[in-house]
């Protein structure tokens, strides 16, 4: 018979060279199970539709004797009534599982989840930020609560349909490209088995913009950036003058700037390209930069309302500028960029220059070129910025920047 089992008679037991089932003569179908390890914990077996069951209750010292024999007692009642105690646990804990895949796998905290454990550790800080907004505008409140299974490749032609209906061809090229490479990472990590953006084409295509603003329409520019909001005209000035990308120039902080040696440095994690970037200033980008009003805030920056953030608002600020060139052909601020790029060709500045310019590692220095090729190219940006920046002053404005 088995033997009654006491407090000092468990806390006496050594474990063996295998697993041990010691029965409690009290309460028939109650077990101590001892593991090699010295691990006890408590078990009641009993038998349920004609076959043997075992439902574990607990750990012991967390479960200890007393506790024991109650809970088996509260089991062996519920299988007298019909029941299946170990059953009806292993269905909980299943439900309780799939409860929390299903909510990890909800479309919302998947795509926070690929923000955080992918973009922002495999892409630049602009990039994951803009898919960011994307998913948060477009794809988030359709699909908030949809399992990411679920989601066919029907549901990612009508979301795009949707885009495009409303006006916005482009934003459906770029959400497409964020779903894409999602959905892929998905795929990846053994979530999804297939990717549900694969065959699906962009919905428009793209044309590569070659607006370049002529001499004109830059005299009109600058004078309208007079009529801007602070720093908004300041900022636009300084895109004109440096042909630097909106965000890098928008988001520049006083730590970047050497007013005095007329310089401004583009940290790496701040540039497109992943390369830290020297600008040289010219005397006219200087003379914006100490113009601008300093507010204090611990990230130093340039262009800012708050002392904390980035100025933002640029689409409003973008529409004003439209109003106060009437009659121009559209425009994006990024056509700065290619304006400069083309007033620096035609003022007989070489190619490699112009790209060092713009912080471009393919064209003149892709492939083996970019690296080998080691020149800064420091008195050749001078140069060429400084010229750009005399053909706005006298070329297009006959006068000083103010």
């Amino acid at each position: 018979m088995a033997k009654v089992l006491t407090v000092r008679a468990i806390e006496a037991l050594k474990p063996g060279p295998g697993r041990a089932e010691i029965p409690d003569g009290l309460i028939a179908g109650l077990y101590l199970v001892v593991q090699p390890t010295g691990r006890k914990s408590w078990a009641v077996r009993y038998r349920s539709a004609g076959r043997t069951r075992k439902h574990t209750i607990g750990a012991y010292p967390g479960i200890d004797l007393s506790n024991a024999r109650e809970l088996a007692r509260r089991t062996l009642v519920a299988v007298a009534s019909g029941r299946d105690p170990g059953a009806e646990k292993a269905e909980a804990r299943r439900s309780g599982e799939a409860a929390l895949r299903a909510e990890r796998d909800r479309f919302d905290r998947a795509a926070e989840s690929y923000i955080e454990r992918y973009a922002k550790a495999n892409t630049k800080a602009d990039t994951w930020r803009e898919s960011q907004r994307l998913l948060a505008k477009n794809v988030v409140p359709l699909w908030k609560a949809r399992r990411l299974q679920d989601i066919a490749k029907r549901d990612i032609i009508d979301l795009l349909d949707t885009i495009v209906d409303r006006g916005s061809p482009v934003a459906a090229n770029r959400v497409l490209a964020v779903l894409r490479r999602m959905f892929g990472w998905f795929v990846e990590r053994g979530v999804l088995t297939a990717n549900p953006c694969a065959g699906v084409k962009a919905p428009t295509a793209e044309k590569s913009r070659d607006r370049v603003l002529a001499d004109d329409e830059l005299r009109t520019l600058w004078q309208a950036c007079v009529g801007l909001s602070e720093p908004f005209g300041s900022l636009v000035r300084l895109l004109m003058l440096t042909g630097q990308r909106r965000d890098e120039v928008g988001q520049m902080t006083w730590t970047e700037v050497d007013l005095d040696a007329k310089l401004w440095t583009i940290p790496k994690e701040r540039a497109k390209n992943g390369q830290a970037h020297d600008v040289p200033l010219s005397d006219q980008a200087v003379a914006v930069l100490s113009g601008i009003k300093r507010i204090t805030g611990d990230r130093q920056l340039v262009f800012t309302t708050t002392g904390e953030t980035p100025v933002s608002g640029f689409s409003k600020a973008k529409r004003r500028l439209d109003k106060a060139m009437p009659g121009a052909a559209p425009w994006v601020l990024h056509d700065l960029r290619r304006t400069m790029a083309s007033g620096m060709a035609r003022l007989g500045i070489s190619l490699p220059v112009i790209e060092k310019v713009l912080n471009h590692t393919s064209g003149s220095f892709g492939g083996i070129v970019g690296v080998y090729q080691r020149h800064t190219f420091a008195d050749e940006k001078r140069i060429a910025l400084g010229l750009w920046a005399q053909h706005v002053q006298i070329s297009v404005y006959n006068r000083s920047p103010t």
